[in-house]
């Protein structure tokens, strides 16, 4: 069970850790990149990231970084001593699937089948999205640190 719990923590933190990159690349260089140009072209790239993003590495990676964490953080809870370790990974995979998933649902899906739809434009649509995703990447680097701590004070 130990190995297993090992296992485990260790890809959710590399699977968070890859969604915190994406989330960042995307903050810092491919929406302002994006701003940079002409607005329709701005708008026209990004419906076509939204459509390419939708593929099984990404959707996977996405869906399983928080599945990852709280099974780790089962898997801490089982395997002891103490249950320090497994709060430090059930709040990661809390603070993942608030941060990553819902934030994505509930704010930068939306945004994106506006877009698509051509029912936003792309000044109402930077400043939000961007604000947005930067929450979902904090929100999977500090998942990331939550289970480097769990990992870290399990003995």
């Amino acid at each position: 069970m130990d190995v297993l719990a090992a296992v485990a923590v260790i890809l959710a933190l590399v699977l968070n850790g890859l969604m915190a990159g994406v989330y960042f690349a995307f903050s810092t260089s491919v929406m302002p990149g994006l701003d940079a140009v002409d607005k329709e072209q701005a708008a026209a790239v990004m419906r076509s990231i939204n459509q390419k993003i939708l593929n099984p590495a990404f959707l996977a990676t996405f869906m399983l970084a928080p599945i990852l964490a709280l099974v780790a953080g089962i898997l801490l809870f089982v395997a002891g001593p103490g249950s320090l370790p497994g709060i430090l990974a059930v709040a990661g995979a809390v603070v993942a699937f608030a941060g990553s998933i819902m934030v994505t649902g509930a704010v930068n899906v939306p945004l994106n089948n506006a877009i698509d739809a051509g029912e936003v434009d792309w000044a109402d649509y930077l400043p939000r999205w961007t604000r947005f995703n930067t929450v979902r990447g904090w929100a999977c680097a500090l998942t990331v640190a939550l289970l480097g701590a769990a990992l870290y004070v399990w003995e």
